[in-house]
Formats: C-alpha cells, sequence, structure tokens
C-alpha cells in the first residue's frame, strides 16, 4: 500500500470542511492547519480532529516538512504569495478561486509552479458537480458537437457578503461577484472547450453595493470602519477566435426574482442547460437542480431530463479528493493553470472595458 498523501491546510473558514472531507475520501491525511487569527487553528484543528495547528504558514512548514501538498482558503490578496512560498517549498498546492488577483498573478504562480515541479490546482468546485460530469460526458462523446453560444449566469437578488469586509475591498478581493462568482464563467469555458478569447466587452453596475438592504441571508460580518469600492453586478459579453461567444450576467445584488446558478448552451447537435436555483433560505440543501439536454429527434422537439444525483455542496468535496486522485495519477485534474489564466485574462478584460467603455481585444 502506497503511503498516504499527506496535507496541510492554510486557512481555518467555512470552507475548510469541505476541503478536510474530500481529501479525507480520496486516502489522503489532513495533518496541520495554520491560520494567523488567534485560536483559529486550534479550534479548527479541534472541531475536524487534524493533529496540528499553527498561528503561520511558516510555522506550519517549518514544522510539518513532509507534507506533499497545501490547501489554501484565504482572501484572494494572499492567493498568489501563499501559493507562491508553498510551491517554492516544494508543496503541491491546492487554491481556492480565484485563481489570484488578477492574470499577472496568476502567470507568477504558473511560473513557480513550473520552476517547483509540483503541481498547481485551483477549487474550482462547480466541475465536480454530478449535473456538470454528466453534460460534460455528452459534450465528450460528440452528442452536442460544438458550442456556438453560451450563456453564464449566477445572479442574486440579495448577497452582499458583508458591507466593508474583505470581500467588498478591492484591495484584498479583486473585485466584487464578477471574480467572487466567476464559476459560471469557467463553468462554461469549460463546456466549450476553453477557446482563445477574441474580443471582450464588459460593464459594472454599483447602484446597490451600498444598500443593506440588499445583504442577504449570508456572509462575513460588516466593518463600519472598512471599504466597500467594488460593483454588484457585471455583464458582458466574449467573442472567440473560433468564432463561438459567451454571454454573462453576474451579481450580488440585482433585481431578479431569486438566486440562479446555470450554463446554458447552443450547439451543433444540441443545446443544454445545467441550473441550480436556491429557494428564500439561500440554502444548498433546498435548492432545485436541473440538467437537460435540447435535441431535433424524428421532427421533434425533444427535451430530454438528466438526472445525475444530488450534492448538496456544489461538488466541493469531490473537487478537492480529485487533487488527490490527479496527485496518484489516478485520474486527470479538473482544471489546469492555463485555463486559469486564460480566465482571468477575461476578467481582467471585462474589468477594464466597464472602466473605459470601450471593447477590449485579447
Amino acid at each position: 500500500m502506497s503511503t498516504p498523501i499527506q496535507i496541510g491546510v492554510v486557512g481555518a473558514g467555512g470552507m475548510l470542511r469541505y476541503h478536510v472531507e474530500g481529501f479525507r475520501r480520496a486516502g489522503a491525511q489532513v495533518v496541520a492547519v495554520a491560520d494567523p487569527a488567534p485560536g483559529a487553528a486550534a479550534k479548527a484543528a479541534a472541531a475536524w480532529n487534524i493533529a496540528q495547528s499553527f498561528d503561520s504558514v511558516e510555522a506550519m512548514l517549518s514544522a510539518c516538512p513532509k507534507l506533499d501538498a497545501v490547501s489554501i482558503i484565504v482572501p484572494n490578496k494572499f492567493h498568489k504569495e501563499l501559493s507562491v512560498r508553498c510551491l517554492a517549498a516544494g508543496k503541491h498546492v491546492f487554491c481556492e478561486k480565484p485563481p489570484g488577483l488578477n492574470a499577472a498573478e496568476v502567470e507568477e504562480m504558473i511560473a513557480a509552479a513550473t520552476k517547483s515541479g509540483k503541481r498547481l490546482q485551483f477549487n474550482f468546485n462547480n466541475r465536480a458537480r454530478p449535473e456538470s460530469v454528466a453534460m460534460r460526458s455528452y459534450l465528450t462523446d460528440g452528442t452536442v458537437g460544438l458550442i456556438h453560444s453560451a450563456q453564464a449566469k449566477w445572479v442574486r437578488r440579495t448577497g452582499i457578503p458583508g458591507f466593508g469586509g474583505w470581500f467588498t475591498t478591492k484591495e484584498l478581493s479583486g473585485g466584487g461577484p464578477l471574480i467572487d462568482l466567476l464559476h459560471m464563467l469557467d463553468l462554461a469555458l469549460y463546456f466549450m472547450g476553453y477557446p482563445e478569447p477574441a474580443h471582450v466587452l464588459g460593464q459594472t453596475f454599483d447602484t446597490h453595493i451600498a444598500d443593506r438592504r440588499f445583504k442577504g441571508p449570508w456572509g462575513i460580518p460588516d466593518r463600519a470602519d472598512g471599504v466597500t469600492d467594488v460593483e454588484n453586478a457585471a455583464h458582458g459579453f466574449v467573442t472567440f477566435k473560433t468564432g463561438q461567444v459567451l454571454s454573462l450576467q453576474i451579481s450580488w445584488a440585482e433585481m431578479v426574482k431569486r438566486e440562479e446558478v446555470s450554463v446554458v448552451f447552443q450547439g451543433e447537435k444540441a443545446g443544454g442547460k445545467v441550473e441550480r436555483l436556491f429557494g428564500s433560505d439561500g440554502l444548498d440543501e433546498t435548492a432545485l437542480d436541473t440538467c437537460e439536454l435540447y435535441v431535433q429527434e424524428n421532427g421533434l422537439s425533444v427535451n430530454r431530463t438528466i438526472v445525475p444525483g444530488r450534492c448538496e455542496d456544489m461538488g466541493r468535496s469531490a473537487s478537492a479528493a480529485n487533487f488527490v486522485a490527479a496527485l496518484r495519477g489516478e485520474a486527470e485534474p479538473l482544471n489546469t493553470p492555463d485555463q486559469s489564466l486564460k480566465l482571468m485574462r477575461i476578467v481582467d478584460a471585462l474589468y477594464a472595458s466597464a472602466a473605459t467603455g470601450k471593447p477590449v481585444s485579447l
């Protein structure tokens, strides 16, 4: 039997649970957790039966030289810094999304991974949702053919994750919902084969970003002395060198009926939809999931309902498990650094277009 992969985690927040569950499901050992907040790591270690806890990543790396990998669950500003540090220390890295604040940071991360010879993978967990896995099989077997157009959407009526906290501080987050909720943009690109972008047109809105009626049912505590300088909604359109096109709508706060998380596409042979609709409580457990294919058969319009199984955590644990399986050579990684770089170049271009009011060529 091979020696279990040993993983340390940086960040003791709510996402720790899913990383731990996924790593352990895949047979890895979570042996340490680090967090600079006083007592946070020790509390998390006790809650999740993790042997060692530390107040800094430096202390964890020094005390645990046999770590194979590090999982990074921290505010966006620190993704690049910690990933580069852990890669330089000879550790594989599994980093939360977004990959970095911008494409330039992702380029630095890729360079560090190349130099170290270690794996760099990001937690785009929606690729691991049963609906996404099922739809991907219809894309790879030729059922759909080339996707001509797609629509990526993650919209909320109320869902600003705390006023004045790191989510709403551009220096710490890189932006608002466009960078926070970029999962469906990534998933649409994944379904489309991650084509090379040609032109990007974007617009952002900050109409509701300071309106406390739009906070929503979750997030982090407000900070009266904090900064709120990001958008509450973003819309955009991307053309690709292949001729494919993609539109997007992403928001924390927008006048919509309910929270919707979806990718809809139109292909040569079939169209399709992967969708999650949240109820008024905003919980995964009460959400409605849909996975459908649209085809023409025998002169008729036929809608196929795909029932792939329930997954309340939106693929979070399965994504972490894939990282371990990929390290063992038992599975292909769900995402690659090159795809993440392409994604962040599109995000950068959307923000640039919104700032100038002009399309951006890539």
